[in-house]
This record gives structure tokens, sequence and C-alpha cells, in this order.
């Protein structure tokens, strides 16, 4: 065996073993589950309600519901990103999407919830949270809506998909998570290695409820040409809103974000 012929099968050795790595651990690079951030406060005059949730396949989720001093308000849903302990914010609620009810639920393995992330989970228990709600008689079930940001656009768009709600929102959103990671690890095969695909553009023809896309025009990790996409396959026109100058953290921070979001949902919520 040549030296040449040594060095080739060395770097298809050190190849295949970065992709088996990446296939074993993309868990570790897809979720970062987060512990508990204090005690959630409710916006001044609402009331908030510890969640102890646990839907079919027996894991038990943790969350609160806060609600706004008036009857049967309608909901919104929230699914957070993969690094969000979401019930730190129910403080914002009123602010973020006016005087609606939000039901705050952290993912499989974040916060006090137990159990491990995964994709099917995720979208399982997204799906049980819409029931949950519309067992309810103290909130109205017919108005719901769902809100995703970031890795949780990819849960909410499928649990629309499996739930009709009566409008989304979606921050950040991708077209699919296998894309994004084909692009920041273009040397990988990504389709055969992702176990987490969250292919949003594949549900998004078949979804005619109004959809509300916010975007940063400054999005490093999923750039914003990721949510134009997504937007024009949705199955209904979308309302596509752009903002200047924001990255992916930091778009909550314009002032036409939370406006977007409150006017929108006074439109069809």
């Amino acid at each position: 065996m040549g030296a040449a012929t040594s060095v080739v099968l060395a770097g298809l050795a050190a190849y295949a073993a970065v992709a088996l790595l990446v296939w074993a651990f993309q868990e570790r690079l897809i979720f970062y589950p987060q512990s508990p951030r204090g005690e959630p406060r409710a916006p001044p005059g609402w009331s908030l309600e510890r969640v102890d949730f646990t839907p079919a396949g027996g894991t038990r989720l943790a969350g609160v519901l806060v609600k706004p001093p008036r009857e049967r308000p309608p909901v919104v849903v929230y699914f957070g990103g993969n690094a969000e302990e979401v019930t730190v914010y129910a403080a914002e609620a009123a602010q973020a999407y006016g005087e609606r009810a939000v039901l705050l639920l952290n993912y499989r393995g974040y916060g006090a919830s137990e159990g491990v992330p995964g994709e099917r989970a995720l979208v399982a228990d997204g799906v049980g949270a819409v029931e949950w709600i519309r067992a309810r008689n103290d909130m109205d079930g017919t108005r719901i809506a769902l809100h995703g940001r970031s890795l949780g656009t990819g849960v909410a768009v499928q649990v629309a998909a499996r739930s009709a709600p009566r409008c989304v929102v979606l921050t950040s959103p991708f077209d699919s998570a296998r894309d994004v990671a084909q692009a920041v690890y273009p040397w990988l095969p990504v389709a055969w290695l992702i176990r987490h695909p969250f292919d949003s553009i594949a549900h998004a023809p078949r979804l005619t409820m109004p959809v509300l896309v916010l975007a940063g025009e400054a999005d490093t990790l999923i750039g914003p040409h990721h949510s134009r996409r997504l937007a024009a396959a949705w199955g209904s026109p979308a309302t596509f809103v752009s903002l200047p100058g924001m990255g992916h953290n930091d778009l909550s921070i314009h002032p036409r974000y939370a406006l977007s979001i409150r006017e929108f949902l006074d439109a069809h919520l």
C-alpha cells in the first residue's frame, strides 16, 4: 500500500468517524435543555396556573398557563427555541399577545418536564396540549393560535397540520432543519444522517389557516431565505414581516415585532 493510498484511507476513516459521531450525538446538536429559571410571574391582574400535563405517551410535562381577566379568552400555545425555558415569558404575555391566554409548556427534558426531546415526541405533546385546551371550559377552544420560534416553528407547523388552529405565528422559521443543517455542514451527507428533519415545507402547502412569518434580515443562523421559502410554500397567502438589522436572537426587541403579532391576532383570533 502506497503512502498516497494510506493518506486517502486515513482521510476516509476520519470522515466516516465524524459522520458517525454526528449521527450518534445529533440530539446534543439540536436540543439544548434548560433548567428551571426561577418563579414565573403573570402580568398584573392576570392569573397564573401551574400546568402538570401528561400526554398519551405517559411523560410528565410542566409549564404554566397565564390568563387575562376576561371570560373564556382565546389561547396562544407557544413552542420555544432549542435553548428556551419557556415559563420565563409568562410576565410578557400581555405585551406579546394582548388579552389572550398563553400556554407555556416546556419540551421534554426542559425546565421541570421529564423525558428526552425528539421531533415525534414534541409534535405529539403539542397536539396533546391543544386537545387539553379544547377539553376545558374556561377558555375558547375554537380560537387557538400556535406560535413557534426557531426550532419551535418546526413543532408548530406539524401541530397545525394535525390540530387545525385558527392561525399560526412563526418567528425565524426554516423550510426544514435538514436544509439548514446541510448549509452549515455542506461536507456531510446530512439527509442520510439526520433523525429529526422537522420538514416544515413538506406540510406547508396543505395548511390554509392564516400565518404570520417574522424574520430578521441579519439572521445568520436561520437565514431569512429559509423563512421566505416556507412562507411561499404555505397553502394560503402568508403575511411576511422582515425586520431590518435584526438577527436570530434579538429580533423580538424590534418595536414592530410584538406589534405585528398583536395586530395579526386581532385580525384572526
